[in-house]
């Protein structure tokens, strides 16, 4: 497939799909914000699910923001084809003239036989011929590189640069916006606890996936460091009840040092406290990338996943690895046993040096 020598003079309207996690929905925003620097006056829609929204929302970049729900929704099967048709509706309503795939999902493969744009693209793996339904169903191919050296960002521009929009810039930041409500919300939380950004240092211990988590005497000896540096630490943990479990055990080792907003955020609200902080250490997962966008500093711990695809982007940061030579093996935890020797080894010394990197 051979793409157009120059598409963006008549692009008028595009639709980019990402049917995935938060992290991964925020990592396409350098997507959106490269459509509208290489098309100026272009509208650029984005399709994801609805819990992610809150990852696009408010971003001047985005167009219009269209969700669908996950599976497993308390929806009879008469009542989720009437979603499906009218989200399907609403989508041929806008005329694209540009769709940018950026998973494997066959949803993008059907949106784009039904929406019929003149350009369609998305990623294959060279590794393995495409099935002919999918090769069939776009105009353009991006090929995926194996896994392990390419970003996540770079890999979602490649789709464009398949299609003749090369960026501008190969360094496309992320970009995240809180919103009003949840600045001022956070400015409050702030000036109760007399908390200066200049003195202040975030951390959020845990993941959706916890084999990704460190330890929790690791986080504890980590806070005891910082806050003997003179700093104040927030700690912050979605509400999921294994990840409260984790972020009450590291609270009970802290004391009242630790000021812990652990399940009393929003996501908005989440990246308002991070931008707030000279500093975030997390692992791997949404708020590390949410740091990223709101161009906080981070220190970041690795283990099972791979820094070359997911690491922090376009921010000062450091991350703290083993030497395990199986790293990154990509599985839950050694075995699958969700337990990650390459993490649970790190060493609290190892991830205050790389703060004290940073803070200097």
């Amino acid at each position: 497939m051979v793409p157009d020598a120059h598409p963006s003079p008549s692009l008028r309207r595009a639709l980019v799909i990402k049917l995935r996690h938060h992290g991964d929905v925020l990592l396409t925003s350098p997507v959106f914000s490269t459509l509208r620097q290489l098309v100026p006056g272009i509208e650029v829609d984005a399709l994801i699910y609805d819990d992610t929204a809150e990852m696009l929302s408010h971003n001047p970049d985005v167009s219009r923001l269209f969700t669908i729900p996950r599976k497993g929704r308390d929806l009879s099967l008469a009542a989720q084809a009437r979603q499906e048709w009218r989200r399907l509706a609403e989508l041929r309503d806008r005329r694209y003239d540009l769709l940018v795939h950026l998973t494997e999902s066959w949803r993008g493969a059907w949106l784009a036989r039904a929406l019929r744009p003149r350009i369609a693209v998305a990623g294959f793996s060279p590794l393995r011929p495409p099935p002919r339904f999918w090769s069939a169903s776009f105009t353009h191919l991006a090929p995926n590189p194996p896994l392990g050296g390419r970003h996540t960002v770079e890999r979602h521009l490649d789709a464009l640069r398949a299609v003749g929009l090369q960026p501008p810039s190969p360094r496309q930041p992320l970009r995240f916006v809180p919103g009003e409500a949840a600045d001022a919300r956070i400015a409050g939380l702030l000036a109760e606890h007399a908390l200066a950004r200049v003195r202040l240092i975030h951390i959020h211990p845990t993941s959706r996936w916890m084999f990704k988590a460190w330890t929790v005497e690791g986080y504890a000896a980590t806070i005891a460091g910082l806050v003997a540096r003179g700093f104040r630490v927030v700690m912050t943990a979605a509400p999921a009840e294994k990840e409260m479990r984790v972020a009450a055990a590291i609270k009970a080792q802290c004391g009242p040092e630790l000021i812990d907003l652990s399940g009393q955020l929003t996501l908005k609200e989440l990246g308002a406290v991070i931008g707030a902080a000279c500093l975030s250490i997390c692992v791997d997962s949404v708020p590390m990338h949410m740091a990223a966008a709101m161009g906080t500093p981070v220190v970041a711990l690795f283990g099972p996943s791979s820094e070359g695809e997911w690491g922090p982007w376009q921010v000062p940061h450091r991350l703290v690895v083993s030497g395990h030579s199986c790293r990154p093996c990509r599985l839950d935890g050694c075995g699958g046993g969700k337990v990650s020797d390459c993490l649970v080894s790190l060493r609290p010394a190892d991830v205050l040096a790389a703060a004290d990197s940073l803070l200097a």
